[in-house]
């Protein structure tokens, strides 16, 4: 007798798996981007990005995934204060079925954050935690360790694949307008300050050359800069007292005055708080640095 066999056919097959992260950032990380020539997964663990995908942004929450297709420029911040876990896996996958992950944001199911927990579980298990780069299998890893992580993301991808609740498109999205709108708004604070050396600033003054509210000012200019707006109008002002200092035109008591500090004292003060150094002595490390 002849037994007729059935193919095991497959839809989906990831080939290489390049990464694997689990990152605890701080409340204002900034990661600036990178594009690649593989897949890129991420997943919010805790906390809120700011996700940039080509010219696409998107507001990715805790406990959704992102996908990043290959040669995509992407980067990231946090959002809203909050310091985010971040979960990244890249991988080498031609299948067809990957384009339905184009520009997707998905909230997942406990199902699915559990099968990814698993994944990094067996990970762990396989390279060691914290994971390093390149990932070498350990001694110790249980058998078989490799094909088990490999049936695990394309399970994940599957079950995903097999939902019908999400389009494939962006949860919520910042058109590049908005970029548009919000670097200008950053570049109109940065002039205003620079205008402002001298002079008393506060965020309500800002806010009303602006016209813009002050919540608006205060999380645009943190999320471009890295900085509140106090915080960049010192190092402004920090900056332009080396300057001075430098080009040796007026004595620090000039200096102090230039810079709206009320007394030669405040500004030494000021400036040695933010470089370990007072306005004298950074004035002798130049001119010894010149006679070199």
């Amino acid at each position: 007798m002849r037994y007729r066999r059935t193919a095991l056919t497959t839809m989906l097959s990831i080939e290489n798996l390049i990464t694997m992260h689990y990152f605890e950032f701080g409340k204002y990380f900034r990661f600036r981007g990178e594009s690649h020539d593989f897949w890129e997964l991420l997943y919010v663990d805790k906390g809120d990005l700011e996700v940039w995908g080509d010219e696409r942004c998107y507001r990715v929450s805790q406990g959704s995934i992102i996908f990043h297709k290959p040669n995509e420029f992407h980067k990231f911040h946090a959002e809203n204060g909050k310091a985010p876990n971040v979960i990244v896996l890249t991988f080498d996958c031609a299948s067809e079925a990957m384009k339905r992950f184009e520009n997707a944001v998905i909230l997942l199911h406990d199902e699915e954050r559990e099968q990814l927990a698993k994944i990094i579980e067996e990970g762990a298990d396989a390279f060691g935690f914290p994971f390093k780069y390149p990932l070498t299998l350990q001694d110790n890893a249980p058998v078989g360790a490799i094909q088990m992580l490999k049936l695990r993301l394309e399970m994940l991808l599957i079950q995903l694949l097999r939902r019908d609740d999400w389009s494939g498109g962006p949860a919520r999205r910042t058109l590049p307008a908005k970029k548009e709108e919000y670097d200008e708004l950053t570049r109109g604070v940065i002039e205003l300050l620079k205008q402002s050396l001298g002079s008393p600033v506060s965020l309500d003054w800002l806010c009303g050359a602006l016209n813009v509210s002050k919540t608006r000012l205060k999380d645009v200019f943190k999320q471009h800069t890295g900085y509140t707006v106090m915080d960049y109008f010192a190092k402004l002002r920090m900056e332009q007292a080396k300057l001075l200092i430098r080009e040796s035109t007026y004595n620090f008591t000039e200096i102090a005055a230039l810079l709206g500090f009320s007394t030669v004292h405040v500004f030494s003060k000021a400036f040695k708080r933010y470089y370990q150094m007072s306005p004298s002595e950074y004035a002798n490390s130049v001119r010894g640095l010149v006679r070199v």
